[in-house]
């Protein structure tokens, strides 16, 4: 099987072969490229093959199955935090971490809360996520065959594939499909609601553990992702369960480079990178937190500035110093982890809860790595306002790592809360003009109606 990507335009059809690129293997072609060189006939080296393309065959073997992996991770870090439109800065903006400071209606209207299906920006990100879902998919089944002592190796593909279906279900409307292509044929799949994705990615978890073998890193990965499919479905105690023995100190990260702009951290490239697309907020639209009045707080790391956004209008910007432009991504980590377990036991709903709730987190605080000033006083004695203090100090710990969006949807969700008590509302900060819509999540794409089973967001609100 081919490792493939389709996507179809309105009105017609087309399907993209991509075939991930290995540095080793690119450096091996391109070297023989140029000792061949001097012997092509006039006119040849205009018929010279891509050194950086090869064959599908090449992949299926057991020396090919590390390229094709190490390029399903290169598309997993693009589509997740390594471009100016990835995952952590779509929905950082839609949430109240991000706004646009910028000129394409594009990226305002996901800031004034207002997702329509045709958004060229957030089509490229949606794209980004299938490619990285598809190449994990058929790296799996690849490596079954070719590697399958390469168990670790193998379990890391579901990992990622897992991921990228929690990253639809937070991110997306309900009604993701996944479809697939073989040859000439292609598999349209069946729309997904919200829920539906959650267990898709816990059971693609539930594959990664299993083959976990000898890696640690997989394995614990694999346990805060559970966890947290377990937690967007509302599986409090079975989240808890999932993350238990994750140490503190653990974290699974993207790479990245300054080899090319797909390379580079995605939110140093949006938010920190000269007349940035993005700025950081600060108590935006009533609702948002207030990230860049929290004094010493080292979670939420950040400088003044004299740069201007490409607007031209938005001025002195304030550049997030938590990631440089090769600082690795944070997917998931320890820390993550312990707030799962503390969440789920707040579920107790009993003042004894609330104070074991209240002592966890000022633990987390005070053993950081770099220490964070306990929250002041004695623990909520209302479930309202204790659940609002957890989710902002996961808000505080989980900042700039594409978590918000999905955190403030669970709001509505699960606990109740009407989505404007909860998202960015009312007037749009200056300089821009308007007010926010309604929108909780990202719409769907419209390419993706020409997917015969899929005729829209089955719904907006879930």
């Amino acid at each position: 099987m081919s490792f493939k990507y389709t996507h179809r335009a309105p009105m017609s059809s087309f399907a993209t072969t991509r075939v991930p690129r290995s540095r080793a293997l690119l450096g091996a072609a391109a070297a023989l490229g140029l000792v061949g060189l001097g012997a092509c006939k006039s006119g040849d080296i205009l018929n010279v093959k891509s050194p950086d393309v090869l064959g599908v065959g090449a992949y299926t073997t057991p020396a090919g199955v590390d390229p094709l992996r190490y390029g399903v991770i290169g598309d997993f870090a693009y589509a997740f935090d390594g471009n100016g439109d990835s995952f952590t800065v779509v929905t950082g903006n839609m949430a109240d971490e991000l706004y646009a400071s910028d000129t394409f209606d594009d990226r305002l209207s996901i800031n004034a809360r207002r997702s329509i299906e045709v958004n060229t920006n957030m089509e490229a990100e949606y794209r980004a996520l299938q490619q990285a879902h598809i190449g994990a998919t058929t790296a799996s089944q690849v490596m079954a065959t070719a590697a399958p002592t390469e168990k670790w190796q193998r379990g890391e593909m579901y990992l990622l594939r897992g991921f990228t279906e929690i990253f639809f279900g937070e991110g997306w409307c309900s009604g993701t499909a996944f479809s697939s292509q073989d040859g000439a044929t292609i598999t349209y799949g069946q729309p997904n609601s919200t829920s539906q994705l959650f267990t898709i990615a816990a059971a693609s978890f539930d594959s990664a553990l299993a083959l976990a073998d000898t890696s640690t890193r997989v394995k614990y990965a694999a346990q805060v992702g559970k966890g947290r499919a377990l937690l967007d479905n509302g599986d409090f105690a079975g989240a808890a369960a999932a993350v238990q023995g994750v140490p503190r100190t653990f974290q699974y990260l993207t790479s990245h480079s300054t080899a090319s702009t797909r390379e580079q951290n995605g939110m140093w490239n949006a938010e920190a990178n000269g007349a940035s697309r993005y700025s950081l907020v600060n108590n935006e639209g009533t609702n948002g937190l207030p990230y860049l009045t929290q004094g010493s707080d080292p979670r939420l790391p950040w400088a003044p500035s004299n740069r201007q956004g490409f607007n031209g209008l938005s001025t002195n910007l304030p550049t997030e110093t938590k990631f440089g432009q090769t600082s690795s991504g944070i997917v998931a980590d320890g820390t993550e982890a312990q707030l799962i377990i503390l969440e789920a036991q707040l579920q107790g709903g009993t003042q004894a809860d609330r104070d074991a709730v209240f002592a966890g987190l000022n633990a987390l605080r005070t053993s950081n790595s770099k220490p964070v000033a306990a929250i002041a006083g004695s623990a909520p004695t209302d479930q309202a306002s204790a659940v609002t203090q957890l989710f902002t100090e996961r808000a505080y710990w989980m900042w700039l790592t594409g978590h918000r969006l999905g955190d403030l949807r669970r709001l509505v969700r699960q606990y109740g809360r009407d989505a404007e008590s909860v998202f960015p509302t009312g007037t749009l900060p200056a300089p821009l003009a308007g007010s926010y819509g309604t929108s909780t999540s990202i719409v769907i794409p419209l390419n993706e109606r020409n997917n015969p089973n899929f005729s829209g967001c089955l719904d907006t609100k879930a």
